[in-house]
């Protein structure tokens, strides 16, 4: 990956929906290269997709928390069918498995704290191997989905 590359990746980062013709012009390069560039980009993997980011409250999805996970259990199947299950959670928007205590770190989205509240009673304590789960409220993003510095 070269600078070129990254310039590509930093663009398309601030709009997914940029014309070749578009980004080539913002990038320097003749349309030609800069459509190889991207396929290339897309054929490895530094691209995986493109998507809308969509204002959770125009979804009724008005209520966010963070829910930290303790582990009962840490063999390997035990984690692969947390994971998997967790995985199924349409709510869950981020799961990250942490180093250290908690074992993971949830990003949750409901409606509201009733259903966040049925949520956590009826699927995040129910899930294998979860010893404990401690949840906070997110009062308001500062940072949220900021580009990948290049």
């Amino acid at each position: 990956m070269d600078d070129v590359d990254r310039k590509i990746l930093a663009e398309l980062q601030q709009d997914g929906r940029l014309t070749v013709t578009e980004l080539a012009a913002r990038v320097r390069l003749s349309v030609s290269p800069c459509h190889r560039r991207l396929r290339e980009l897309e054929r490895s993997g530094a691209i995986q997709g493109y998507r809308a980011v969509v204002d959770a409250t125009a979804l009724g999805l008005n209520f966010e928390a963070l829910v930290f996970v303790s582990m009962r259990q840490e063999d390997r199947a035990t984690i692969a069918e947390f994971e998997r299950a967790v995985g199924e959670l349409d709510h869950v928007l981020d799961a990250q498995r942490l180093f250290g205590e908690p074992d993971y770190l949830l990003r949750v989205a409901t409606a509201d704290l009733a259903a966040f509240q049925r949520l956590y009673d009826d699927r995040l304590a129910t899930l294998p191997g979860v010893q404990r789960l401690t949840s906070t409220l997110v009062m308001k993003h500062v940072v949220r989905d900021r580009p990948l510095p290049s």
